[in-house]
């Protein structure tokens, strides 16, 4: 078992570090750090763009391949992922957004996780049902519907509830409401704030997981051991809970740990629209800045949850399949 973990986390580390690497050479190739000095007026002196250009270590006169040594060797001796196009710290920018970030992420991915698996194992017991009809039409239609739509219907939907009651039952710009003080007061001003992008993001994750946990649900009720389960006196309810969706798990731990990085795609439009100041705003905000420091740096980020994601999922695989601890 530790041996299998061990192996699994060293793979994990090496395609962290070729995807982090791979990201920055993309960034570095696609992104121009001199065109935010360009078409000033006055115009800025070439100098002073080559001073700059050095400092966030995008010079053009040095080989690509030598600045992603460099900023791989800045990051190993000194932690630190360089400076941002706005001159501030990639790493204290990354340490400041990642919890807002996280908030959506974990919450909405756990939520979507559990909910997914537990509407596809009732959809696959009740297949061509009405209720199984039902949800098939739901999950794909929220699947072919972008998050920021999903997110401004829900907006549209708390302002009609605020204006139906007559107050602010509902807060959703920001992540919290300036002024606020004690400690429960804060804590409900949170939760409230959290409530909308949070359902906006276990939304399409409920929709993703369920289609793939009928699917597996499916292929194992056709097998044998369930049949001699049954044989053996065990009800059908038994038999599907206690074997059933043990063995329709597996696929889905490996399918929960490379989804999990696709969730800060949509939680970058969902940040956005609730104005939520996290790494998917962070990445955006660097795209459109040409800032090659902070692109890379929110690969590194997304690429460690996507390791610690799939390590866990490795745990949960091995709980499930006892043939991975021999």
């Amino acid at each position: 078992m530790l041996a299998f973990l061990a192996k699994r986390i060293v793979n994990y580390v090496i395609l962290t570090i070729v995807a982090t690497t791979l990201g920055y050479i993309l960034a570095s190739a696609t992104l121009n750090p001199m065109a935010r000095y360009l078409g000033k007026n006055p115009p800025v002196p070439q100098s002073s763009i080559d001073a700059a250009l050095q400092k966030l270590g995008a010079d053009p006169n040095t080989p690509l391949l030598v600045r992603t040594w460099n900023w791989w060797v800045n990051l190993v001796t000194h932690g630190s992922l360089g400076i941002s196009a706005r001159g501030t710290e990639v790493t204290a920018d990354i340490f400041a957004r990642s919890g807002t970030s996280l908030r959506l992420l974990v919450i909405g991915t756990l939520l979507g996780a559990v909910l997914g698996v537990l509407l596809g194992v009732w959809n696959a017991v009740r297949q061509y049902r009405t209720s199984d009809q039902v949800s098939t039409y739901a999950s794909f239609t929220v699947l072919a519907t972008p998050p920021f739509v999903i997110a401004v219907v829900l907006m549209i939907l708390a302002t009609n509830l605020n204006n139906l009651v007559g107050t602010q039952v509902i807060s959703f710009t920001g992540e919290y409401t300036p002024g606020v003080s004690g400690f429960f007061p804060v804590l409900g001003d949170r939760l409230v704030h959290l409530l909308l992008p949070t359902i906006s993001l276990t939304v399409g994750a409920v929709a993703s997981y369920s289609r793939y946990q009928r699917s597996a649900m499916l292929d194992v009720l056709s097998n044998d051991f369930i049949r001699t389960a049954r044989s053996k006196g065990r009800t059908r309810g038994s038999a599907i809970m206690r074997h059933g969706v043990r063995v329709a798990l597996i696929p889905m731990s490996t399918f929960f740990a490379y989804s999990f990085g696709l969730i800060l795609t949509g939680a970058s439009i969902t940040e956005l629209v609730f104005s939520w100041h996290g790494m998917g705003e962070y990445f955006i905000q660097s795209i459109t800045n040409n800032d090659i420091n902070a692109a890379a740096g929110t690969i590194l980020f997304t690429a460690i949850l996507v390791l610690i994601a799939g390590t866990l999922a490795d745990l949960l695989y091995a709980a499930l399949d006892p043939r991975v601890r021999v």
